[in-house]
């Protein structure tokens, strides 16, 4: 008869009666999807970081205007009429205790207070946009991608038709077509509308695409084929089962969405097709911004810094979101 096998040091402890008799009166708790993302990107430093400065700029949107200086206040005193340049300052920017970015060239507008204020209409357009596209893109992305046939053909085709299209073009045609006074609005409340409406609706092929092929892998999932056995509609399958799983990816996707519309609507700002002066945004600044250049330089580089800062936080926050949101991440 074998001697019975004694158990001590370090085995000892990874008995599992050993483990359980340590757990006693506590409860294991698992951790959901979002708690495993959330632990995922606290780790990640560059992405938390994006993040609290798009958290910064949104703030800074919305409640910016009211601690600012009127942006279209002229000071005339401010700036050298020789030179229609700012008088001191860093390279003839006016900065100051008053004007802590400087002024305008020309006007002496605080620079400051049009900063903020083109925050506000580069982040509302974008935003509004974004929408607009993500729910047209996930719409017809998981219609196309759970039903396939016919109607698959038809959307993707669709798709590759707005893709082809000369959006840059056909945005300055409308706003040059698109008189003043119509559809009830008027003034930058139409050119916004139609700026969200051009990029939102233009756009939407780019994040269908991405719907389309997850819901591809999706439909074929053993949840849809036991939702089915059980009767459920294709209504009930696309929006309580396909829909959920697809967050992950909608919401990666929009965040790196949103720079490349900030972007598209300095560009159209840029070519005098954005809001109308003297409303302030960062693409109109830098077209009033480029014959002073050799003079006031400062009047470049603040607006494009704004964009430059605003489009990498939006960027570095995209990465790291996806990389928390991977399940095959470690």
């Amino acid at each position: 008869m074998a001697a019975p096998i004694e158990v001590t040091g370090s085995d000892s402890e990874a008995q599992p009666e050993s483990v359980l008799e340590g757990m006693k009166g506590k409860k294991i708790q698992g951790r959901s999807l979002g708690q495993i993302a959330w632990m995922r990107l606290k780790r990640d430093k560059v992405a938390l970081t994006g993040g609290g400065v798009v958290v910064l700029l949104i703030l800074i949107a919305i409640f910016g205007p009211f601690f600012v200086q009127d942006p279209l206040a002229y000071h005339q005193n401010l700036i050298d009429p020789t030179y229609s340049r700012p008088r001191d300052g860093f390279w003839h920017s006016g900065i100051s205790a008053e004007h802590w970015l400087g002024v305008e060239p020309g006007t002496g507008r605080d620079m400051l207070a049009r900063i903020v204020y083109g925050a506000r209409i580069s982040l509302l357009v974008s935003f509004l946009a974004t929408l607009l596209s993500v729910f047209l893109g996930t719409i017809l992305g998981i219609t196309a991608g759970y039903f396939g046939g016919k109607v698959d053909f038809i959307i993707s085709r669709a798709m590759d038709a707005f893709l082809a299209f000369p959006l840059l073009l056909f945005a300055i045609a409308l706003v040059g077509v698109v008189t003043d006074g119509s559809f009830g609005l008027s003034g930058n409340g139409l050119r916004v509308s139609v700026l969200v409406f051009v990029i939102g609706f233009f756009n939407w092929p780019y994040i269908g695409r991405i719907v389309r092929g997850q819901t591809l892998s999706l439909r074929e999932r053993e949840f849809v084929d036991a939702a089915r056995s059980m009767g459920a509609r294709n209504g009930y399958i696309l929006f309580k089962e396909v829909l959920p799983n697809l967050v992950a990816p909608i919401l990666v996707y929009s965040t790196l969405l949103i720079p490349t519309n900030i972007l598209f609507e300095a560009a159209l700002s840029f070519l005098g097709v954005g809001v109308i002066p003297p409303t302030p945004s960062w693409g109109g600044m830098l077209t009033l911004a480029v014959p002073l250049y050799a003079t006031a330089p400062m009047y470049m580089i603040i607006p494009g810094m704004a964009i430059f800062i605003t489009v990498l936080a939006f960027n570095l926050f995209g990465d790291g979101l996806r990389d928390a949101l991977d399940p095959r991440a470690k």
